[in-house]
């Protein structure tokens, strides 16, 4: 991970219980920190290599875990006023590596499948889906600022 931090983003370590039956993999309860309120929660299927990018949401707060497979999820910060603007931050997330990522409104943000098997994002939200809150750019074209998906 950057040692740089977008203001508002938090990544925190989530608990996996296995035993000899499988797995519970933790997400969230309504007493954690992160929980505002509920407005929906989906899953987000990503195959290896596969694109999903750029978005902005201008009023709602994501909170990602990845429940199987690794992307590498990418964030830029552009808010007028924000201490960490035209930052970038990469993370690798999936696997092993269980957590947590709180990505605040206005951070554009996108990601990419990095493991062999589709990897599954879960994305719980403080607000139901509303298209006309969300800003969408093609990730293929360098309009936010010049990065490479191609690069793992």
């Amino acid at each position: 991970m950057n040692p740089i931090m977008i203001k508002g983003v938090s990544i925190k370590p989530l608990k996996t219980i296995v035993d000899e039956k499988g797995m519970v993999k933790h997400m969230m309860r309504r007493d954690s920190a992160e929980f505002k309120k509920f407005g929906e929660i989906y899953f987000s299927f990503i195959h290896n290599n596969a694109v999903k990018a750029w978005r902005l949401h201008a009023k709602t707060t994501l909170h990602y875990a990845i429940i199987t497979g690794k992307i590498k999820l990418v964030l830029f910060d552009n808010r007028i006023g924000s201490p960490t603007k035209n930052e970038i931050v990469k993370i690798v997330t999936g696997g092993k590596k269980y957590e947590l990522i709180t990505i605040p409104p206005g951070v554009w943000y996108g990601f990419k499948g990095v493991s062999k098997e589709t990897a599954i994002v879960a994305n719980l939200t403080d607000l139901p889906h509303d298209p006309k809150e969300i800003k969408r750019m093609d990730p293929m074209k360098n309009t936010i600022f010049s990065y490479d998906w191609s690069k793992t």
